[in-house]
């Protein structure tokens, strides 16, 4: 057999594991021969295409992003996208594909299903928001570099008696911000799943100030005020609709100041949280299931993502992957608000 994998969407720590799971099972286990396809799904629309051997994926396991490149591309909404993708296949001899990604590259790999091409899917993406998955992998790492983040802006609050406001990644869901804010000990946890009062948040800073500390809040790109709107760094869309998110770090920054009168900063954390090697946790889920995928490939057990359930990997139909987001539940977040202030 031959066998394609790509990743698509956005890059995160991790995606080299699960490369290398599938080419060192792939090869050594079955005998297949591993093509790459660059760029997302790009490669297999254009036939980006290289082979993959063991050397190439020696050493690996520790580096950031992905060798095969990343975008996102939606085959969908070119002209004969899918057509060509069934030609470069046929053409390059691929009989199956692993597709790394979230919510929107898997949404790809389930409409290819659909229409006939045998793909596996690997969750992916530092949000955690999938819900067929208990975690995905990436969500550790970005958690550890916002919670790092936390830590250092911390020290120079506190030296400068200012107030510093986080912006965390999450378009609708906030499990960074949950997780990194708790973490790192964050007066204020603002997610997308729940509106925020800006006077409550002004509240809460100057009670922190009144204790005779800095606060630190912490926000999802996401967050909304109440009665407000996303704050939109553009109003550019990708191929899959999104509009880019970001600046509600930098706008709610300069409410605090404007409101209490003290010196208020924001930080937007951005790509950093993407960057960088992968923790163990997310090396050894990532690599799990890189070679759980290679099961279901050789099975011919299409349609399927695989997933963590509890400490298993398990299979779970793209449908379900892709049919809602995991997002905070508002009794886990309400949990966290004793901490607040």
């Amino acid at each position: 057999m031959r066998i394609g994998v790509l990743t698509g969407g956005g890059d995160c720590p991790g995606l080299n594991a699960v490369i290398r799971a599938v080419v060192r099972k792939g090869i050594e286990v079955h005998g297949w021969e591993i093509v790459g396809f660059r760029n997302g799904w790009q490669g297999p629309v254009e036939g980006l295409s290289k082979p993959i051997g063991l050397a190439d994926v020696e050493d690996i396991l520790t580096r950031g992003g992905t060798i095969l490149g990343s975008s996102r591309t939606n085959p969908y909404k070119l002209d004969g996208g899918v057509d060509k993708i069934r030609k470069v296949l046929a053409d390059q001899g691929v009989d199956a594909l692993v597709a790394i990604g979230g919510e929107d590259t898997l949404g790809v790999a389930k409409r290819l299903t659909d229409d006939g091409i045998g793909v596996v899917g690997v969750p992916k993406t530092i949000d955690n928001d999938l819900g067929a998955t208990d975690y995905t992998f990436g969500f550790d790492t970005a958690v550890h570099i916002a919670t790092e983040a936390i830590d250092r802006l911390r020290t120079t609050a506190e030296s400068h008696h200012r107030a510093l406001v986080v912006e965390v990644m999450g378009r609708h869901a906030g499990w960074i911000a949950l997780h990194s804010g708790l973490a790192g000990g964050a007066n204020v946890i603002l997610v997308p799943e729940r509106q925020f009062s800006v006077e409550k948040v002004v509240e809460w800073v100057e009670r922190r100030f009144e204790r005779q500390y800095a606060p630190i809040i912490v926000v999802a790109e996401g967050a909304i005020p109440e009665g407000g709107a996303e704050v939109l760094h553009s109003g550019e869309k990708d191929a899959f609709g999104h509009v880019r998110l970001g600046g509600v770090g930098t706008w709610l920054a300069e409410e605090i100041a404007e409101r209490t009168g003290k010196e208020s900063r924001a930080v937007v954390l951005g790509h950093t949280q993407r960057g960088g090697i992968p923790t163990a946790y997310d090396r050894v889920l990532a690599t799990r299931f890189g070679l759980h995928a290679v099961d279901a490939v050789a099975e011919g057990d299409f349609g399927v993502m695989v997933a963590l359930k509890g400490t298993d990997i398990v299979r779970v139909k793209l449908s379900e992957a892709t049919a809602e987001l995991k997002t905070v539940p508002l009794e886990r977040y309400a949990e966290a608000e004793v901490f607040f202030g």
